[in-house]
């Protein structure tokens, strides 16, 4: 249980992870699923924010002096994070775009609807 409660990150992450793919899975709405892959995303950028950051060690930024190397955390795991974040607000405009595309094609934004429109 001691586990459980120092790791608490690392477990919203996982939870948060399983409820997005569940949204993904459950839901035919086009919407639901774009809201769903959003909180994929936030979930896997909490577990690796949460990853990089080390209890005791400062921001890589220098103000008063220099200290050990050993002193700092490493910035990359952030600005990889930084990355993906814009990445993933690009992946939700583009996927946003194509939804208003299919509304205007057929109509509907749910998916069974749209597979009974084209037949299939």
């Amino acid at each position: 249980m001691q586990t459980l409660i120092n790791n608490y990150m690392f477990v919203g992450a996982v939870i948060m992870f399983g409820i997005g793919f569940m949204i993904l899975l459950l839901h035919n709405n086009l919407i639901k699923k774009i809201i769903g892959m959003n909180i994929m995303d936030t979930s896997i950028f909490l577990l690796f924010v949460s990853l990089g950051y080390i209890d005791g060690k400062e921001a890589p930024i220098i103000v008063g002096g220099v200290l050990h190397h050993n002193g700092y955390v490493n910035p990359i795991p952030t600005g990889l994070m930084l990355t993906g974040i814009v990445v993933a607000v690009s992946m939700t405009a583009f996927m946003l775009a194509l939804t208003i595309k299919l509304y205007e094609l057929y109509g509907t934004i749910e998916l069974d609807e749209i597979q009974n429109i084209r037949g299939g």
